[in-house]
């Protein structure tokens, strides 16, 4: 078995004081990497912090950040360089959604504006403050988490194309910064099954059927399953150590197949795919 490990490779993980930032900060630090972690409120940082600490090899600091201020986004950068000397991987995780600005004639301006702020302006101005840190260090790894709702239309107003803006900020970062060892990729995530996430599709009413919102987008896995945090976490550590040192400008989808066709039972129905193949 390969152990990836994160010693000597500082980290920054924004947006990790729950779900799957918090899986991610965990999972650095058992691979031995010191974090940086930041949500708005110290005080929801702060635990996460005070036990990764105590339950890894990793040492994790909290940090209070808004990332869509450039002034508190530097002040993060300037922790972690002070914390551990140089920063070698940033993670842009921090982001978020909407849900009543489902469809785009029910986003309006204040809410689209507030969302992409979110979740493009808040990851440039983080790639933007660290990129002469990892540069300074020799280079590094940005790991921008993105949603297959950025691949296809899917809904989420805002949300959406923010996602899909991830998209293109990654190449040009992993374009023209490559020459100095910064690679960059977006981690474009499925329904990944976070304890907040669970609650909310399991009090959702399907409108057509009276089925729960779960067991409808479950029929749009080919895996027949959501994911689980630490399967985003793995893959996001794998982009942070040199084990991906040469892959960059690349659009990773933990999906469990969300993307890759038709519904489960549309497929079973036309292909009669739902029969196992026989042994020969």
């Amino acid at each position: 078995m390969i152990e990836l490990s994160l010693a000597d490779r500082p980290a920054i993980v924004t947006g990790a004081s729950r779900g799957i930032g918090r899986q991610i900060a965990e999972t650095f630090a058992a691979a031995g990497g010191d974090v940086a972690i930041c949500s708005r409120s110290r005080a929801d940082v702060e635990p996460v912090a005070d036990q990764l600490t105590d339950e890894h090899d990793g040492r994790v600091v909290p940090v209070e950040c808004d990332v869509t201020d450039a002034d508190a986004v530097r002040d993060l950068v300037d922790v972690a360089i002070e914390e551990f000397g140089d920063l070698r991987v940033l993670v842009n995780n921090a982001g978020g959604a909407d849900e009543s600005a489902d469809l785009l004639h029910r986003c309006d301006e204040e809410t689209f504006e507030r969302t992409v702020e979110l979740n493009l302006k808040g990851p440039y101005l983080l790639a933007r403050e660290a990129l002469p840190a990892m540069i300074a260090a020799g280079g590094g790894s940005m790991i921008h988490v993105g949603s297959v709702n950025g691949l296809f239309g899917i809904g989420l107003a805002g949300y959406s194309e923010a996602k899909s803006g991830l998209l293109a900020l990654s190449r040009n970062v992993a374009t023209h910064y490559g020459q100095y060892g910064v690679r960059s990729n977006v981690l474009s995530a499925g329904t990944i099954e976070t304890q907040n996430r669970k609650e909310e599709m399991e009090d959702t009413e399907d409108r057509s059927g009276g089925t729960s919102a779960r067991d409808r987008w479950l029929d749009q896995y080919p895996l027949g399953r959501f994911g689980r945090p630490d399967e985003v976490a793995d893959t996001a550590l794998f982009l942070a150590t040199e084990r991906s040192g040469f892959i960059t400008g690349e659009n990773v989808v933990v999906d469990g197949g969300l993307t890759a066709g038709l519904p489960t039972s549309f497929v079973n129905e036309i292909y009669q795919a739902d029969e196992a193949p026989s042994s020969r």
